[in-house]
């Protein structure tokens, strides 16, 4: 093997390693993006309204023989 092959090779290994960790930081910051989204939209959600003109005791059971 001549010096400039493993030179190539060299160059290639190191590429291929900073393309990987390149690409590792562009999906965690994808991830914290979509993270945050999620987060934003489950905050936006309305809080459910209390039905006060039902009766006390209608919810509490469920009739599984239906």
């Amino acid at each position: 093997m001549d010096v400039s092959a493993i030179a190539r090779a060299a160059t290639s290994i190191a590429d291929t390693g900073l393309k990987q960790d390149v690409a590792l930081a562009v999906q965690k910051k994808a991830q914290d993006v979509q993270a945050s989204s999620a987060q934003a939209l489950i905050e936006a959600i309305p809080p459910v309204p209390k039905a006060s003109n039902l009766p006390s005791n209608l919810g509490n059971n469920i009739n599984t023989t239906a």
